[in-house]
């Protein structure tokens, strides 16, 4: 298969500190201007490899562009001109060849393809990474199990520069999970000199050192203060980027990147508050562009594992408690879409996100306490402090919310580094929380938060057989096209959840990102991290 015809066959597939400036760009004026790019954010990476115990978001970025995956997704231009991805259409990375049967695909693999140690890439190399992301545990192996890639006998070896995927069944998602990020491809050789046999994986080796064959290799990484790319210029995964050199600076406080954007000392601020972008909007200094976050949403999520949330009235009362426009206007100063005031909680459309039927009706909420015959409770609402900016305001309004039903409750401030292994303790009885599901698709949102697998991202520990049937029978149907079963489903699990309420939406936030003028490229991305591949310098 040519690359015309492989990128046909799979657009078919449905699917702290303040940091002075001069500082901050000392670096970048040691080399050309034009081809070094510094971005500030408020937090950096905490592990280099996605694969390890509790890397967080911004850990993702750095596996996005130091590895390089099978295959990925084409580019498109939304209605605003801005640059996404494209859900629907795929291109080759790794694979220069992609033939789908039946019950498996096959992967060309490009012959001059190499690691940063100049190792070649091999179908060995590509088998030893996909059985990694199936058996290292935790959220990589749970986002195999979302395409149905689930054990290490499903990828083989055909020679040297192929390999072969087994479908273990029919899934739409089996495709589209190969292009996230965790399924990258590992320098198999080197990590196998640095495992051991408490680490047969080198899960510690990668965690401050890279070993893909992407486009940007790490050469610096200083954990909270600073890390730096530098390019590969013998990748073949693409077209080679312009950018020689990516300086990330992690600057904690958010009016001094800010300030930073607004010298022209720096080039990119990522994942802005709301507040700030509405500002900066206005000032029209810098290109500031927003996307809503696709299959995203905030929420309270309740744990229904333990007394009180274990009683549907008084999660239902919480819902009616909440005074969701205020929220809206606190958090996100517009910036948001609406998932409350809805017309009904049995919803008769697929469109996802949907809104709630929810609204702020605190005497409904009141009887429904009354109606739970609980009382006396004293709970703590949790949220994670790295996104302090929004997840506080809605605590504080939460919080005096439930007063005014009886509820009592303390806040508890997590540190951003500390959150995500809280959040996998299932312990934290209420939490204002964010996720978003990667594959842009109901089903997928619903597999990771609601289904009896009880994976990291349900919050609330979630196990309903008759929910588990719903998910399984929309991914079912979705495998062989069968659009009223699918249709059926996808309305019946949302009406479920929302009816239920282990979790209730708040809304659907923006991804807002600012640069200077002189920078285009800039893509959306489902992992919401930046893509350093396509960004220009002038």
């Amino acid at each position: 298969m040519k690359r015309r015809d492989f990128l046909k066959s799979a657009t078919g597939l449905a699917a702290g500190a303040m940091v002075p400036a001069p500082a901050i760009w000392s670096a970048a004026k040691a080399d050309a201007r034009s081809e070094t790019l510094l971005v500030v954010t408020e937090n950096g990476p905490n592990n280099l490899d996605i694969h390890g115990v509790g890397t967080n978001r911004a850990g993702y970025e750095t596996s996005w562009n130091c590895y390089d995956r099978l295959i990925s997704h084409e580019t498109k231009t939304l209605p605003d001109g801005t640059l996404s991805y494209d859900r629907d259409k795929f291109k080759p990375e790794l694979a220069e060849d992609m033939n789908i049967g039946d019950m498996s695909v096959t992967f060309k693999l490009k012959k001059n393809a190499k690691f940063h140690d100049g190792t070649p890439v091999t179908a060995a190399d590509v088998k030893w990474s996909l059985d990694r992301s199936v058996t290292v545990g935790g959220f990589p192996t749970v986002q195999m199990k979302a395409g149905s890639l689930e054990n290490k006998e499903q990828f083989v070896v055909v020679d040297d520069s192929t390999i072969r995927v087994d479908f273990i069944k029919k899934d739409r998602l089996t495709i589209p999970d190969l292009a996230v990020i965790v399924p990258g491809v590992y320098n198999s050789g080197l990590l196998k000199k640095n495992a051991t046999d408490k680490d047969p994986w080198a899960l510690e080796y990668t965690k401050s050192a890279t070993a893909g064959s992407g486009a940007y290799k790490v050469t610096s990484w200083k954990p909270g203060v600073e890390t730096v790319y530098e390019r590969n210029e013998d990748w073949v995964g693409g077209k080679l980027p312009q950018l020689k050199k990516v300086i990330w600076r992690t600057v904690p406080s958010q009016g001094n990147r800010r300030a930073l954007m607004e010298r022209g000392d720096a080039d990119i601020s990522f994942d802005l508050s709301s507040k700030d972008t509405s500002e900066m909007k206005k000032a029209t200094k810098l290109v500031i562009i927003s996307n809503p976050i696709g299959n995203g949403m905030y929420s309270v999520e309740l744990n229904v594992k333990n007394p009180p949330f274990d009683n549907e009235k008084v999660r239902q009362a919480v819902a009616y408690a909440l005074p969701y426009q205020k929220i809206m206007d606190a958090a996100m100063f517009g910036l948001a879409n609406p998932l409350f005031g809805g017309p009904s909680n049995t919803v008769t459309d697929i469109a996802w996100p949907a809104r709630t039927a929810y609204s702020d009706n605190i005497e409904k909420a009141k009887a429904l306490m009354a109606e739970s015959g609980v009382s006396g409770i004293d709970t703590t609402i949790s949220f994670d402090l790295g996104a302090g900016d929004i997840c506080e305001p809605i605590s504080v309004l939460v919080q005096e919310s439930l007063g005014q039903i009886g509820i009592k409750s303390t806040i508890n401030k997590v540190p951003g580094a500390n959150w995500r292994s809280e959040m996998a303790k299932k312990s934290m009885p209420l939490m204002v929380n964010f996720f978003s599901g990667w594959l842009d698709y109901p089903e997928y949102f619903f597999f990771w938060c609601y289904s009896g697998q009880n994976a990291i991202f349900n919050t609330s520990s979630y196990v309903n057989p008759g929910m588990d049937t719903l998910i399984d029978g929309a991914r079912a149907a979705a495998a062989i096209g069968d659009k009223d079963k699918y249709a059926k489903d996808v309305e019946g699990f949302i009406s479920k959840a929302y009816d239920e309420v282990p979790r209730i939406p708040l809304f659907q936030p923006f991804l807002n990102v600012a640069t200077q003028k002189n920078i285009s490229g800039y893509v959306y991305w489902f992992h919401r991290q930046l893509d350093y591949r396509s960004i220009v310098k002038a």
